[in-house]
Protein backbone atom coordinates (compact mmCIF):
# COMPACT_ATOMS: atom_id res chain seq x y z
CA UNK A 1 0.00 0.00 0.00
CA UNK A 2 1.49 3.62 -1.49
CA UNK A 3 1.12 5.96 1.09
CA UNK A 4 0.20 9.78 0.47
CA UNK A 5 3.39 10.96 0.47
CA UNK A 6 4.67 8.58 -2.16
CA UNK A 7 1.16 8.81 -4.28
CA UNK A 8 1.98 13.16 -4.26
CA UNK A 9 5.92 12.75 -5.45
CA UNK A 10 4.77 10.35 -7.83
CA UNK A 11 1.95 12.70 -9.51
CA UNK A 12 4.27 15.48 -9.02
CA UNK A 13 6.73 13.23 -11.38
CA UNK A 14 4.39 12.52 -13.77
CA UNK A 15 2.78 15.97 -14.32
CA UNK A 16 6.72 17.28 -14.93
CA UNK A 17 7.75 14.82 -17.31
CA UNK A 18 4.46 15.66 -18.96
CA UNK A 19 4.78 18.91 -18.45
CA UNK A 20 8.17 19.22 -19.75
CA UNK A 21 6.98 17.76 -22.98
CA UNK A 22 4.02 20.94 -23.39
CA UNK A 23 7.10 23.09 -24.45
CA UNK A 24 8.77 21.18 -26.96
CA UNK A 25 5.25 19.92 -29.00
CA UNK A 26 3.72 23.09 -28.24
CA UNK A 27 6.17 25.25 -29.76
CA UNK A 28 6.68 22.90 -32.44
CA UNK A 29 3.05 23.30 -33.76
CA UNK A 30 3.23 27.32 -32.99
CA UNK A 31 6.41 27.48 -35.63
CA UNK A 32 3.52 27.14 -38.20
CA UNK A 33 0.22 28.14 -37.15
CA UNK A 34 -1.30 31.21 -35.30
CA UNK A 35 -2.01 30.93 -31.12
CA UNK A 36 -5.80 31.23 -32.02
CA UNK A 37 -5.48 28.16 -34.60
CA UNK A 38 -3.10 26.32 -31.70
CA UNK A 39 -5.71 26.94 -29.13
CA UNK A 40 -8.62 25.57 -30.93
CA UNK A 41 -7.18 21.75 -31.79
CA UNK A 42 -5.39 22.04 -28.51
CA UNK A 43 -8.42 22.36 -26.10
CA UNK A 44 -10.66 20.49 -28.18
CA UNK A 45 -8.67 17.42 -27.91
CA UNK A 46 -8.46 18.41 -23.96
CA UNK A 47 -12.08 18.67 -23.77
CA UNK A 48 -12.24 15.39 -25.17
CA UNK A 49 -9.92 13.26 -23.13
CA UNK A 50 -11.38 15.05 -20.02
CA UNK A 51 -14.79 14.39 -20.87
CA UNK A 52 -13.79 11.16 -21.48
CA UNK A 53 -12.18 10.35 -18.73
CA UNK A 54 -14.30 12.02 -16.11
CA UNK A 55 -17.13 9.98 -17.68
CA UNK A 56 -15.19 6.67 -17.34
CA UNK A 57 -14.59 8.07 -13.93
CA UNK A 58 -17.90 8.91 -12.77
CA UNK A 59 -16.67 12.25 -11.31
CA UNK A 60 -19.68 13.78 -13.85
CA UNK A 61 -22.13 12.79 -10.67
CA UNK A 62 -20.88 15.19 -8.73
CA UNK A 63 -22.01 17.95 -10.47
CA UNK A 64 -25.52 18.38 -10.03
CA UNK A 65 -24.40 18.69 -5.97
CA UNK A 66 -22.44 21.48 -6.63
CA UNK A 67 -23.22 24.69 -4.73
CA UNK A 68 -23.26 28.27 -5.63
CA UNK A 69 -19.78 29.00 -3.98
CA UNK A 70 -18.36 25.69 -6.00
CA UNK A 71 -19.74 27.46 -9.39
CA UNK A 72 -18.11 30.60 -8.31
CA UNK A 73 -14.69 29.12 -7.55
CA UNK A 74 -15.01 26.91 -11.38
CA UNK A 75 -15.82 29.87 -13.24
CA UNK A 76 -13.16 32.37 -11.36
CA UNK A 77 -10.88 29.14 -12.01
CA UNK A 78 -11.53 29.32 -15.50
CA UNK A 79 -10.83 33.07 -15.93
CA UNK A 80 -7.68 32.63 -14.65
CA UNK A 81 -7.00 29.71 -16.67
CA UNK A 82 -7.78 31.71 -19.77
CA UNK A 83 -5.52 34.16 -18.64
CA UNK A 84 -2.47 31.81 -17.52
CA UNK A 85 -2.67 29.50 -20.41
CA UNK A 86 -2.51 32.41 -23.19
CA UNK A 87 0.45 33.68 -21.65
CA UNK A 88 1.78 30.71 -21.52
CA UNK A 89 1.85 30.18 -24.84
CA UNK A 90 1.97 33.38 -25.99
CA UNK A 91 5.82 33.07 -24.37
CA UNK A 92 6.68 29.89 -26.14
CA UNK A 93 5.79 31.33 -29.51
CA UNK A 94 7.60 34.75 -29.12
CA UNK A 95 10.89 32.73 -27.19
CA UNK A 96 13.01 30.49 -29.87
CA UNK A 97 14.12 28.34 -27.29
CA UNK A 98 11.59 27.03 -25.03
CA UNK A 99 14.51 25.52 -22.57
CA UNK A 100 14.92 29.56 -22.10
CA UNK A 101 11.17 30.15 -21.66
CA UNK A 102 11.05 27.33 -19.06
CA UNK A 103 14.16 28.33 -17.04
CA UNK A 104 12.78 32.07 -16.68
CA UNK A 105 9.31 30.18 -15.96
CA UNK A 106 10.99 28.71 -12.48
CA UNK A 107 9.99 31.91 -10.97
CA UNK A 108 6.53 30.63 -10.98
CA UNK A 109 7.33 28.30 -8.04
CA UNK A 110 8.89 31.70 -6.21
CA UNK A 111 5.81 33.27 -6.44
CA UNK A 112 3.75 29.94 -5.70
CA UNK A 113 5.85 30.24 -2.46
CA UNK A 114 5.40 33.88 -1.30
CA UNK A 115 1.42 33.30 -1.89
CA UNK A 116 1.61 30.24 0.23
CA UNK A 117 2.96 32.03 2.95
CA UNK A 118 0.65 34.88 2.37
CA UNK A 119 -2.16 33.09 2.10
CA UNK A 120 -1.77 29.79 3.71
CA UNK A 121 0.37 30.95 6.23
CA UNK A 122 3.51 28.69 5.40
CA UNK A 123 6.83 29.34 6.82
CA UNK A 124 9.53 30.85 5.41
CA UNK A 125 12.77 30.56 6.26
CA UNK A 126 16.13 32.26 5.26
CA UNK A 127 17.17 29.17 3.55
CA UNK A 128 14.09 29.12 1.53
CA UNK A 129 15.14 33.17 1.01
CA UNK A 130 18.14 32.21 -0.29
CA UNK A 131 16.80 29.75 -2.66
CA UNK A 132 14.03 32.37 -4.11
CA UNK A 133 17.15 34.92 -4.38
CA UNK A 134 19.21 32.59 -6.45
CA UNK A 135 16.27 31.49 -8.95
CA UNK A 136 15.30 35.55 -9.17
CA UNK A 137 19.05 36.02 -10.27
CA UNK A 138 19.25 33.33 -12.53
CA UNK A 139 16.13 34.79 -14.05
CA UNK A 140 17.77 37.78 -14.44
CA UNK A 141 20.69 36.27 -16.16
CA UNK A 142 18.95 34.46 -19.03
CA UNK A 143 16.47 36.55 -19.98
CA UNK A 144 19.10 40.04 -19.46
CA UNK A 145 20.57 41.37 -23.29
CA UNK A 146 21.53 45.16 -21.93
CA UNK A 147 20.64 47.71 -24.07
CA UNK A 148 19.87 51.74 -23.14
CA UNK A 149 16.24 51.44 -22.99
CA UNK A 150 13.66 49.33 -20.25
CA UNK A 151 12.30 47.74 -23.67
CA UNK A 152 15.93 46.64 -25.07
CA UNK A 153 17.07 45.16 -21.46
CA UNK A 154 15.81 41.60 -21.55
CA UNK A 155 15.06 39.44 -23.87
CA UNK A 156 11.53 39.69 -25.80
CA UNK A 157 8.92 37.62 -24.09
CA UNK A 158 10.79 37.98 -20.86
CA UNK A 159 7.68 40.47 -19.50
CA UNK A 160 5.21 37.81 -20.75
CA UNK A 161 6.90 34.67 -18.80
CA UNK A 162 7.01 36.63 -15.42
CA UNK A 163 3.36 37.73 -16.11
CA UNK A 164 2.31 33.88 -16.83
CA UNK A 165 4.25 33.11 -13.30
CA UNK A 166 2.27 35.25 -11.57
CA UNK A 167 -1.26 33.95 -12.97
CA UNK A 168 -0.52 30.39 -12.92
CA UNK A 169 0.61 30.89 -9.04
CA UNK A 170 -2.90 32.39 -8.21
CA UNK A 171 -4.44 29.57 -10.02
CA UNK A 172 -2.59 26.80 -8.34
CA UNK A 173 -3.37 28.95 -4.89
CA UNK A 174 -6.96 28.52 -5.74
CA UNK A 175 -6.93 25.10 -6.79
CA UNK A 176 -4.63 23.81 -3.90
CA UNK A 177 -7.65 25.73 -1.49
CA UNK A 178 -10.59 23.88 -3.13
CA UNK A 179 -9.29 20.90 -4.54
CA UNK A 180 -10.63 19.05 -1.41
CA UNK A 181 -13.82 19.90 -2.17
CA UNK A 182 -13.40 19.59 -6.17
CA UNK A 183 -11.93 16.64 -7.84
CA UNK A 184 -9.25 17.06 -10.23
CA UNK A 185 -11.17 15.65 -12.91
CA UNK A 186 -13.60 18.70 -12.49
CA UNK A 187 -11.38 21.13 -12.04
CA UNK A 188 -9.21 20.19 -15.04
CA UNK A 189 -12.44 19.54 -17.62
CA UNK A 190 -13.57 23.05 -16.49
CA UNK A 191 -10.24 24.33 -17.61
CA UNK A 192 -10.38 22.54 -20.77
CA UNK A 193 -13.77 23.95 -21.54
CA UNK A 194 -12.71 27.64 -20.84
CA UNK A 195 -10.02 27.56 -22.47
CA UNK A 196 -11.44 26.05 -25.99
CA UNK A 197 -14.70 28.34 -25.85
CA UNK A 198 -12.44 31.26 -25.61
CA UNK A 199 -9.76 30.05 -28.34
CA UNK A 200 -13.11 29.19 -30.75
CA UNK A 201 -14.37 32.87 -30.03
CA UNK A 202 -10.84 34.00 -30.77
CA UNK A 203 -10.76 31.99 -34.07
CA UNK A 204 -14.21 32.89 -35.00
CA UNK A 205 -13.54 36.58 -34.50
CA UNK A 206 -10.19 37.06 -36.20
CA UNK A 207 -11.18 34.90 -38.79
CA UNK A 208 -8.65 32.51 -39.87
CA UNK A 209 -8.67 29.54 -41.08
CA UNK A 210 -9.39 25.89 -38.87
CA UNK A 211 -7.03 23.87 -41.76
CA UNK A 212 -3.87 23.72 -40.43
CA UNK A 213 -0.52 21.50 -41.66
CA UNK A 214 -0.61 17.79 -40.47
CA UNK A 215 2.96 17.83 -38.92
CA UNK A 216 1.14 20.86 -36.47
CA UNK A 217 -1.87 18.53 -35.56
CA UNK A 218 0.29 15.96 -34.50
CA UNK A 219 2.43 17.98 -32.52
CA UNK A 220 -0.58 19.04 -30.94
CA UNK A 221 -2.21 16.02 -30.61
CA UNK A 222 0.78 15.04 -28.75
CA UNK A 223 1.57 17.60 -27.05
CA UNK A 224 -2.27 18.43 -25.92
CA UNK A 225 -2.44 14.63 -24.62
CA UNK A 226 0.28 15.20 -22.11
CA UNK A 227 -0.42 18.67 -21.07
CA UNK A 228 -3.95 19.94 -20.26
CA UNK A 229 -4.29 16.08 -19.52
CA UNK A 230 -1.59 13.65 -17.60
CA UNK A 231 0.29 16.91 -16.80
CA UNK A 232 -2.53 18.67 -14.76
CA UNK A 233 -4.44 15.81 -13.38
CA UNK A 234 -1.25 14.88 -12.23
CA UNK A 235 -0.61 18.38 -10.59
CA UNK A 236 -4.11 18.34 -8.87
CA UNK A 237 -3.60 15.03 -7.70
CA UNK A 238 -0.37 15.99 -5.98
CA UNK A 239 -1.58 19.01 -4.26
CA UNK A 240 -3.67 16.62 -3.16
CA UNK A 241 -1.68 14.18 -1.09
CA UNK A 242 1.25 16.57 -0.68
CA UNK A 243 1.61 20.39 0.51
CA UNK A 244 2.76 22.27 -2.81
CA UNK A 245 6.01 22.94 -1.42
CA UNK A 246 6.81 19.63 -1.75
CA UNK A 247 5.62 19.38 -5.43
CA UNK A 248 7.10 22.12 -6.36
CA UNK A 249 10.67 20.24 -5.57
CA UNK A 250 10.08 17.46 -8.07
CA UNK A 251 8.67 20.42 -10.58
CA UNK A 252 11.67 22.53 -9.98
CA UNK A 253 13.23 20.02 -12.53
CA UNK A 254 11.21 20.51 -15.23
CA UNK A 255 13.84 22.80 -17.42
CA UNK A 256 16.31 19.62 -17.16
CA UNK A 257 13.59 17.93 -18.86
CA UNK A 258 12.57 20.72 -21.23
CA UNK A 259 16.68 21.47 -21.81
CA UNK A 260 17.36 17.41 -23.22
CA UNK A 261 13.76 17.40 -25.17
CA UNK A 262 14.79 20.85 -26.87
CA UNK A 263 18.30 19.40 -27.81
CA UNK A 264 16.93 15.85 -28.89
CA UNK A 265 13.83 18.07 -31.00
CA UNK A 266 14.88 21.02 -32.01
CA UNK A 267 18.90 20.76 -32.14
CA UNK A 268 19.43 23.57 -30.43
CA UNK A 269 21.11 24.62 -27.03
CA UNK A 270 20.56 28.03 -25.17
CA UNK A 271 23.73 30.32 -24.80
CA UNK A 272 25.80 29.38 -22.41
CA UNK A 273 25.39 31.83 -20.16
CA UNK A 274 21.59 31.30 -20.17
CA UNK A 275 22.32 27.67 -19.29
CA UNK A 276 24.01 28.76 -16.51
CA UNK A 277 21.63 31.06 -15.32
CA UNK A 278 18.92 28.15 -16.00
CA UNK A 279 21.19 26.44 -13.82
CA UNK A 280 20.93 28.85 -11.08
CA UNK A 281 17.01 29.18 -11.01
CA UNK A 282 16.58 25.37 -10.96
CA UNK A 283 19.25 24.83 -8.23
CA UNK A 284 17.39 28.00 -6.37
CA UNK A 285 13.77 26.12 -6.68
CA UNK A 286 15.13 22.86 -5.79
CA UNK A 287 17.09 24.83 -2.24
CA UNK A 288 13.71 26.55 -1.75
CA UNK A 289 11.13 23.86 -2.25
CA UNK A 290 13.78 21.15 -0.37
CA UNK A 291 13.77 23.75 2.58
CA UNK A 292 10.18 24.51 2.94
CA UNK A 293 9.81 20.57 2.81
CA UNK A 294 12.12 20.37 5.99
CA UNK A 295 14.72 18.27 4.18
CA UNK A 296 17.61 20.73 5.71
CA UNK A 297 16.03 20.94 9.47
CA UNK A 298 13.27 20.26 11.32
CA UNK A 299 10.73 22.91 11.38
CA UNK A 300 9.68 23.63 15.10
Amino acid sequence: MFTDKTKGYFFAAVATIAFSNIYIFSKAALNHISLAQFGVYWFFIAVILNGAWILKTGKYKVIPTLKKKHWKILILLGILEVLTTSTFFLSIQIIPDPAVTSFIGNLYPVILTILGIVFLRERFSWLESVGGVMALTGAFIISFQGGTTLSELFIPGTGVVLINASFAAVTSLVVKMNIKNMSPELVNTNRAIWLFTSSLIVMLFIGHSFIIPPKALANIAIGATLGPFVALLGIYYSFKYIEVSKSSIVQSLKGVFVLAGSFFYFHTLPLQYQIIGGGITVLGVLIMSLSKAGAFFKRN
